[in-house]
């Protein structure tokens, strides 16, 4: 097998096993404080741990496809040493924040810095490849 983006790949792959490792927090908390699905309230230790896994859903939303378009356009070595702090992020993100909400901040800015930076880095690039194709 031949890929030619194995290390963007991988940094997908590490980024949803954390996911993973995030949605079974959130069962787990269930079990130990009794909050039966749907159910969406409870204590703040759950309330964080459905945070943590809500959050970062919703920052995959952004991140995994700037991640490709990044590799795309920089190539495979640039977009997964960039988008290796998005993973990173998360982890620091979700420990600070299961012990207390207040703790969060320097996780989520590690990977909202990566995402972003894929994300301009990924415009900057297709913008130069259209000028060159139809400038």
């Amino acid at each position: 097998m031949d890929f030619t983006y194995p290390l963007s790949g991988i940094v997908t792959v590490v980024t949803l096993l954390i996911y993973m490792w995030m949605a079974m927090q959130v069962g787990k908390s269930r079990g130990k404080h009794g909050v039966p699905a749907p159910q969406n309230t409870g204590p703040d230790e759950f309330l964080r741990a459905l945070r943590v896994h809500e959050n970062t859903v919703e920052g995959l939303l952004l991140f995994l496809p700037a991640l490709w378009m990044f590799a795309l356009t920089f190539g495979d070595l640039w977009a997964a040493l960039v988008g290796l702090f998005y993973p990173l992020g998360r982890i620091v993100y979700a420990l600070g924040y299961y012990q207390a909400a207040d703790k969060r901040s320097r996780g989520f800015m590690i990977g909202l810095i990566s995402t972003i930076i894929l994300l301009i880095g990924s415009l900057v690039g297709f913008a130069l490849s259209a000028a060159t194709l139809y400038l």
